[in-house]
């Protein structure tokens, strides 16, 4: 890994950065530009040597520039990506909202382009992030990008760009959902008679169990291990009678995500 420019450190570029010094690939080579560092972020970088908010201009063309900015910051740090892209400059972008001809038109000497999304369980190196590379990215390029991004979990590869939005409003926006899950059940437990903090901590308790579970499980799918916890006429196909139902919780969440994907599109312009 060579010289690695990361523009943004906020809680997902710092998430990257932290994922990247647990691999070893932080160092005097990595620079990072955050106006508002925190604590944590200058910690890491004293103990790591990365160079923390260089000066304009002291950092040369880097051979890999992240940018973890938010989106609507993208035209007023444009000046610093064309002076930090060079021609052989690969950059990966989590930029939600943001093309790869955007990237384009704020850095024209640079062809090689990755659109990443990941997912904010990156934060504790569960993350899973969709990613479409430019057609110009090499081979080595991808490696580079695919090395970066896994670092704080799965990488999955789009050959269309366009199914980003679909990424967005399953994978990226789906944490949500799932807190949301833990929220319901609780207050059904509330509505149960249980005392609300018990049914707060019984629901979070199993919402974290039963992914713990499908992780440790890669070879069983969601459907055969919701068959393995339902005993024929017991409590659990009782419930799962509503929730399976045609008005269920499926066109429910099918619902859910066509207004993410039809708000992703919207931003994305």
């Amino acid at each position: 890994m060579t010289s690695i420019v990361l523009l943004g450190a906020g809680k997902m570029g710092f998430s990257l950065l932290q994922g990247w010094a647990d691999l070893g690939l932080v160092g005097p080579d990595t620079s990072v530009v955050e106006p508002h560092p925190s604590p944590e972020l200058n910690a890491l970088c004293a103990a790591r040597g990365a160079r923390l908010n260089p000066p304009d201009g002291a950092a040369a063309k880097a051979d890999t520039l992240v940018l973890a900015i938010k989106p609507q910051m993208l035209d007023f740090v444009a000046p610093r990506i064309a002076a930090l892209a060079g021609p052989q400059t690969l950059i990966v972008s989590i930029m939600a909202g943001k093309s790869i001809a955007d990237i384009f038109a704020r850095a024209p000497q640079t062809r090689a382009v990755v659109r990443a999304m990941p997912n904010t369980p990156a934060a504790v190196g569960r993350g899973i992030t969709c990613a479409a590379a430019s057609p110009a990215v090499t081979r080595a390029q991808r490696e580079t990008a695919d090395r970066l991004l896994s670092a704080v979990g799965g990488v999955e590869w789009l050959a269309d760009e366009g199914l980003i939005d679909a990424v967005t409003a399953v994978s990226g926006s789906g944490p949500a959902y799932v807190f949301l899950l833990a929220e319901c059940l609780a207050a059904a437990g509330a509505a149960a008679g249980l005392p609300a903090d018990l049914a707060a901590r019984l629901a979070r308790a199993t919402v974290e169990g039963s992914g713990e579970l499908m992780f440790r499980s890669p070879d069983v799918t969601p459907s055969q291990l919701r068959i393995n916890v339902t005993s024929p006429g017991g409590t659990t196909e009782a419930a799962l009678g509503v929730l399976m139902a045609s008005d269920g919780l499926k066109p429910l969440m099918e619902r859910a995500v066509a207004a993410a994907l039809t708000r992703a599109k919207a931003l994305s312009g």
